[in-house]
């Protein structure tokens, strides 16, 4: 026996039980979903010859399975991913071995403020929000544009890009045209706030190509302030005047020659003057 898993884990898996099983927003379906985009009878499943077979009842967003659009008719098996407007199940079969279900939804959508309050939404691939039938993510919210805005995911990275609006997209208060969202972000779109819900992403930084780079192209030698030269003396200029050969001086007399001199000069004299008395006295 097949059963129906809810891809965000709102509430217990429902089993197919009966032959007739519907899916819609209206109280008296076997599964009821007031999410966006859901119709009051969506869907039903149809019980022949041990398999089940997915019909959509003519709604304007239809009914997807593993994201293709399905008709009349189509076969189900374990491990089927079905999407109804904003609403994501998964098909398990329980009773064959290795069946695994799929990871709980990375990112969500809770409505915190505005139309559906209280209300989380699984966010796949690329949906639209606006009061279009047509967007996957649908509300009559009066201030918001029929094709308001797109959630869409790159990887891991859950983005927002408003669609030309008329009231405009508010990112934390800041109006913005397309931003990269983190956990705990809300939007605010028209009189709907959501807030957002996912695992901790970290997003590439973004290179301003126009802004100047400086490269620094070696490591250079710390400057060393000059030494002043040692001041050598200059060589004082020769005065012409004092270019002449010194005069030789005159040697020295020596004291004992000198007393000698004078005495044979007064002995000289002393004799001169006896020889001058002895003449007069012979006349």
């Amino acid at each position: 026996m097949l059963r129906i898993h809810f891809a965000d884990n709102r509430q217990s898996p429902v089993w197919l039980a009966d032959e007739r099983f519907t899916l819609g927003s209206d109280r008296s379906n076997k599964l009821v979903a007031n999410d966006a985009g859901v119709a009051p009878f969506h869907a039903e499943l149809l019980l022949e010859n041990r398999f089940y077979y997915l019909t959509d009842l003519g709604t304007p967003g239809g009914t997807y399975v593993n994201d293709e659009k399905v008709g009349e008719r189509y076969q189900i098996r374990s491990g089927d991913r079905l999407r109804l407007g904003a609403l994501e199940l998964q098909i398990v079969d329980p009773a064959k071995a290795g069946t695994k279900l799929a990871s709980a939804p990375r990112w969500l959508l809770q409505v915190v403020k505005g139309e559906n309050q209280g209300h989380k939404y699984h966010i796949t691939g690329s949906m639209t929000f606006g009061r279009s039938v047509k967007c996957e993510l649908c509300f009559s919210d009066a201030e918001l544009s029929r094709r308001h805005a797109e959630f869409y995911l790159k990887g891991d990275v859950l983005e927002v890009k408003d669609l030309a609006s008329a009231n405009g997209l508010l990112v934390n208060r800041e109006k913005v045209t397309t931003a990269v969202l983190q956990p705990g972000d809300q939007i605010q779109l028209g009189n709907t706030t959501l807030l957002v819900i996912g695992p901790k992403v970290s997003t590439p930084e973004v290179v301003d190509e126009d802004a100047t780079v400086f490269v620094r192209a070696t490591d250079l030698p710390a400057t060393v302030a000059p030494q002043p030269k040692p001041s050598r003396p200059r060589p004082a200029t020769p005065n012409p005047l004092h270019a002449a050969a010194p005069v030789a001086a005159a040697p020295a007399r020596e004291p004992g020659k000198s007393a000698w001199r004078l005495g044979m000069l007064l002995g000289a004299l002393g004799l001169a003057i006896v020889a001058g008395l002895v003449a007069q006295q012979m006349i």
